[in-house]
């Protein structure tokens, strides 16, 4: 998983459980003492201001269809690499010839990953997928308003997202699957944790905004249907009027003449300190209202509605898009395919697909998974064996081996880590993307240019670092007013845990190792930053790729000898 720079722009909240006020007259008497007393007694809560996305028409680095790519002066070591895998395949086939008589040699990663429950497992892979659903159902309900998100729909999708996890979980460990098996149904699982959570929150935060547009619509027309008096104005109106309809910079302490974005998750605007509060509180104390505070109240309301629309539509100009009509089937299953993590009420896309640009990914990523497999039986496998029959040995035994087992495990692996991330973030999601039409193909950066680790988790995976950057960076400092380095620290321990979790789940044991190399991300990235390696970017690549180059040998290796 990717983390967020602990530079990234973040946006605060205030909230609080709404109360409902019973409709009343319109006032024009309210003291302004009194409706500041009342404001000051409503900031106690916070909720989250979800970060805003921008999604553009891009490609993806290596693709064909990247002008830059054709141009770039590197792009003859692209050809060497791929000559150089194809001349040890060549090897490998011919060793396998030598020894076993077939070029395929024993094939026993393949027989490890087809010869068992492999219907069941694409099986549990689609009921896993189809029971996202629930999410829909959960966000039907709330914009009928028959349950409220800020109330009791966090809470269900929450549980709900956590029994999805662990009975995957569970039932991978019931069938006692190999390795491969598990790890893939517990990364696509976590997938759709993420998915369904990005869901669920943005259109509970949009329900929120919505339930305060049909509020003030409600208050707008009681205002419109009162008869005005001669009376003299309401102290609210000075305050209106000395701040300006289009003001938002008060001094501390006054009113605001407008609620800033991050209050609009208050359904009920009495609880937020700003000049829409009064205006909403003097609706519903008073009696009475003349033509000038009746002109100054509507501006005021229609503002603000003008303001909430506008956020209700996002980027989308089409009203069937448009929240509560997003909430359709289609739109879950749209959803559910793209390859992206963080919802939206739209995305860039284009208008034709590509079949022959589909099947040239679709067999490079075939190829690619074939390589693996290769490189798995003739350079992992073995060593793998060496390590499980060494398992009754004494501790002290086993450690005189670990290096051995790293130095065998170090080229391989690292092959291993360049394929797979290959094969999913240049092939599989730009089929993906291009299947549903999806034009921001902006899956990775050049995380090979890293200076540090902190750079580098922003790269290799886009898509989960936008994730945790928006839900888990962003949200943290605005639900529960935590500092940047707080929020930092929660984003790598959840992603700390999550690797932890993998290496469970493959290993069937808890060591932690994987845990504590991940946070020791957090020293490094700071590094990075002091005078010693700030502008050495030389030394800052170089320390990367041998981080890149040794950890996952010398991780696999504790896992599997210790």
């Amino acid at each position: 998983m990717s983390l967020p720079s602990i530079s990234a722009k973040e946006s605060l909240s205030r909230t609080s459980t709404p109360k409902q006020t019973p409709p009343s007259s319109v006032a024009t008497t309210a003291d302004d003492d009194e409706i500041r007393q009342i404001l000051a007694e409503r900031e106690n809560a916070s909720t989250h201001r979800l970060r805003d996305l921008v999604f553009t028409k891009q490609f993806t680095t290596f693709d064909r269809q990247n002008p830059l790519s054709a141009e770039s002066p590197f792009r003859g070591f692209f050809t060497l690499f791929w000559l150089a895998i194809a001349l040890m395949l060549l090897k490998v086939a011919a060793s396998n010839y030598k020894v076993y008589g077939s070029v395929v040699g024993k094939a026993e990663m393949l027989h490890f990953m087809f010869d068992r429950d492999v219907i069941i497992l694409g099986l549990t892979d689609g009921v896993m997928v189809g029971s996202t659903v629930v999410g829909l159902g959960l966000q039907k309900a709330v914009a009928k308003e028959w349950i409220s998100w800020r109330r009791t729909g966090w809470i269900i999708q929450n549980l709900w997202q956590t029994a999805f996890l662990f009975s995957i979980l569970a039932w991978t460990w019931y069938r006692e699957w190999p390795w491969t098996h598990t790890i893939f149904m517990v990364m696509h699982t976590l997938t759709f944790v993420m998915k369904q959570h990005s869901y669920a929150f943005y259109n509970g935060y949009l329900s929120q905004l919505n339930r305060r547009k049909r509020l003030l619509e409600r208050k707008l027309e009681h205002l419109r249907s009162t008869e005005s008096s001669d009376e003299a104005p309401s102290p609210v109106v000075d305050v209106l009027r000395a701040s300006g309809v289009e003001n938002t910079q008060e001094p501390n302490g006054q009113i605001q003449r407008r609620p800033p974005l991050n209050s609009r998750t208050l359904t009920d605007p009495t609880k937020e300190n700003s000049h829409l509060s009064a205006v909403v509180t003097a609706i519903d104390d008073e009696t009475s209202v003349n033509d000038d505070a009746k002109s100054e109240f509507t501006t005021a309301i229609e503002n603000e509605l003008a303001a909430l629309t506008k956020e209700l539509h996002g980027k989308t100009t089409n009203p069937e898009k448009q929240y509560p009509n997003n909430l359709t089937l289609a739109n879950w299953a749209d959803y559910t395919i793209i390859p992206t993590l963080c919802y939206e009420l739209e995305y860039p896309r284009q208008k034709h697909i590509n079949w022959w640009y589909v099947a040239e990914k679709s067999a490079a990523a075939l190829g690619g998974i074939f390589v693996m497999i290769v490189v798995s039986q003739a350079y992992i496998h073995p060593v793998v064996l060496s390590t499980l029959a060494m398992k009754d040995d004494r501790i002290a035994t086993r450690w005189r081996e670990f290096p051995w087992v790293v130095s065998d495990l170090l080229f391989p692996v690292m092959l291993e880590q360049l394929l797979t991330w290959w094969v999913v973030w240049e092939c599989v999601l730009n089929v993906l993307a291009e299947v549903t039409g999806f034009a921001d193909r902006n899956f990775y950066g050049t995380w090979w240019n890293s200076v540090s680790f902190d750079e580098y988790a922003r790269d290799w995976n886009r898509p989960v670092h936008n994730f945790l950057l928006r839900h888990v960076y962003n949200s943290s400092i605005s639900s529960f007013h935590v500092s940047r380095t707080t929020a930092t620290l929660v984003t790598f321990t959840l992603s700390a845990l999550v690797h932890e979790l993998l290496m469970f789940c493959m290993f069937k044991k808890v060591r932690g190792y994987l845990f504590t190399f991940q946070l020791f991300q957090i020293p490094l990235a700071w590094l990075s930053r002091t005078k010693v390696l700030k502008d050495r970017k030389t030394l800052g690549n170089l320390m990367f790729w041998f981080g890149l180059f040794i950890g996952p040998s010398i991780l696999g290796s504790l896992y599997l000898i210790v």
